[in-house]
């Protein structure tokens, strides 16, 4: 069932959480930041992601991992959820929706994900970069969205996404996409069947905020 498989996704908190795959729609919220960095030759060296979590959610995860029931995340609790997130996340390019060109871009495992907690908000944070070298040119995109539609992530302020060492010749624009007319262009995709698939689908993608570069070269 596919939100059984989102739930381990989502880091494994009970599938009492689930709702059924009829009733499409989100039900964790975080709020992102996202800072690019580009090279001197124009590659993308880094993308550093800040995610923090609505307090429901954070009060699930915080049930689900606290083992010693102490009302805090000790450091081995701390690891375990970290490894849960980087592992689940994996299958999904971890929510990571990066183009060159019309092509989606694999990225690379984070090497320092950690899930902490500030107060009782559940905040994950990690660093990483594409697989496979990636030059800034023509026009590229960089953005955050779940292919299973249950988690939204979201920047509240454009400047929430940003960019540095961006030669003068490419412009960046932040995207956010109109509902209906994103819905209204991509109608003939949204069916029950493309609902169902159990591996996840595009459809969060034309919803997703999104930096859009384009470059004069």
């Amino acid at each position: 069932m596919v939100h059984r498989k989102i739930l381990a996704l989502c880091i494994s908190v009970g599938a009492a959480l689930w709702a059924t795959p009829a009733l499409v729609h989100p039900h964790v919220f975080a709020e992102a930041k996202l800072k690019i960095t580009v090279g001197e030759d124009g590659t993308v060296k880094n993308l550093s992601h800040i995610w923090r979590f609505d307090d429901v959610f954070s009060d699930t995860v915080l049930f689900e991992f606290d083992k010693d029931q102490d009302g805090k995340i000790n450091a081995a609790e701390e690891a375990d959820i970290s490894k849960t997130i980087t592992d689940s996340t994996g299958d999904y390019n971890y929510f990571e929706a990066v183009d060159d060109n019309g092509k989606d871009v694999k990225m690379a495992r984070p090497a320092n994900l950690h899930g902490t907690f500030d107060g009782k908000i559940l905040i994950v944070t990690f660093d990483n970069a594409p697989v496979e070298p990636m030059i800034i040119k023509g026009k590229v995109s960089f953005g955050i969205y779940d292919p299973t539609f249950y988690t939204s992530i979201d920047f509240v302020d454009d400047s929430d996404l940003s960019i540095t060492g961006l030669k003068p010749s490419c412009k960046p624009a932040i995207i956010r996409p109109d509902g209906d007319e994103a819905i209204a262009a991509n109608q003939s995709k949204l069916t029950d069947a493309f609902f169902s698939d159990p591996q996840g689908t595009d459809v969060s993608k034309i919803f997703a905020t999104r930096m859009e570069i384009t470059c004069n070269q």
